[in-house]
């Protein structure tokens, strides 16, 4: 039976103005990094989706390299489930990809350069059966690629009907600076910068934020949860059997050694307080911000994405809680 949309979809979901421009993001957005390749059944790819769109998340990100195997398996199951049963809602639907990490061989699989970023965008495009996305990233800036290049290829696939947006990924203070101005200068403005940003991972603070502000670009954050450290999951153990478990993964190096798991059970005490679960309120701490348009959300099942978009009904904190976590963090 064809999905039909739920009429009530956007009665509660927030949405915020990305940057100067016209253009709204849902504060939850859905990222399609893992769970989405061939690992994981259509039939629960679509429960997930739908689920979203229903709770009025409209934005769907992904890479070029997202899913397993890292060959476009994520956008070519968006394109299938697009095709079966999201078409009607096309121009509802924010879908954004990105290019810069490898692709395919040899030296133009991968980068900066004008060449893998047009030819990457065409085969996103062809992957998901569609005209255009409504963002296209730079997924990380390319030493090896003089910046004007990259941007203007950006700024080209715009003026080319590919792409109604285009944005940057992983651009460190001075570098998201540089790209905002020869976006600018192209009148291109860049729409929005995607990070990593989470209570443990705090380095936009001392003066991305600020940029972004003052050249009124958006900011998109991943990995709000620290890839599930900032959750209830692991706050009494970790468990053998999960991929934080497993030795070099970068949850596992990253966030789960015993200091900061100490501070997750002391931060989990406050969001208990709050009413809330650890991941709700380490959201809600993230979207306190001003600057911060969105998170990027990931889920294996469908009642994460419930639990997590639960988020919006408490944004606010108080100086006290905001002092205590502080304290906590530092």
């Amino acid at each position: 039976m064809r999905y039909t949309a739920d009429e009530k979809r956007y009665n509660d979901m927030k949405y915020r103005k990305c940057g100067n421009s016209g253009l709204y993001l849902p504060v939850v957005s859905l990222g399609l990094w893992q769970n989405f390749g061939e690992e994981t059944p259509l039939d629960i790819q679509k429960k997930k989706l739908f689920k979203a769109f229903d709770l009025g998340i409209t934005h769907f990100d992904l890479a070029n390299n997202y899913g397993r195997p890292a060959d476009g398996s994520a956008e070519e199951n968006l394109g299938r489930i697009l095709k079966s049963d999201l078409n009607s809602y096309r121009d509802e639907l924010i879908i954004s990809t990105k290019a810069g990490y490898d692709m395919w061989p040899g030296p133009y699989g991968n980068g900066g350069s004008r060449k893998y970023i047009m030819a990457s965008l065409d085969q996103s495009l062809k992957r998901m059966g569609l005209e255009y996305v409504d963002i296209f990233y730079h997924h990380r800036p390319d030493p090896d690629t003089p910046l004007e290049e990259s941007m203007t290829a950006l700024a080209d696939i715009v003026k080319q009907g590919k792409a109604l947006y285009v944005g940057i990924s992983n651009y460190k203070a001075e570098e998201a600076e540089k790209a905002v101005k020869i976006l600018n200068d192209l009148k291109v403005p860049c729409l929005i910068n995607q990070i990593r940003y989470n209570m443990f991972e705090r380095w936009a603070e001392e003066k991305l934020f600020e940029i972004l502000e003052n050249s009124g670009t958006g900011c998109m954050c991943y990995s709000p949860l620290a890839q599930g450290a900032l959750t209830n999951r692991y706050i009494n153990d970790v468990p053998s059997d999960s991929r934080a478990a497993r030795t070099g993964t970068t949850i596992a190096e990253r966030y789960l050694d015993e200091e900061k798991l100490l501070r997750v059970r002391e931060l989990n005490k406050i969001a208990e307080e709050r009413n809330q679960s650890m991941a709700q309120m380490a959201l809600a701490w993230v979207l306190r911000r001003k600057e911060i348009t969105s998170v990027l959300i990931g889920a294996s099942r469908s009642e994460q994405i419930e639990d997590n978009v639960k988020t919006i009904q408490n944004l606010e904190f108080s100086e006290d809680e905001i002092v205590r976590i502080e304290n906590i963090l530092k």
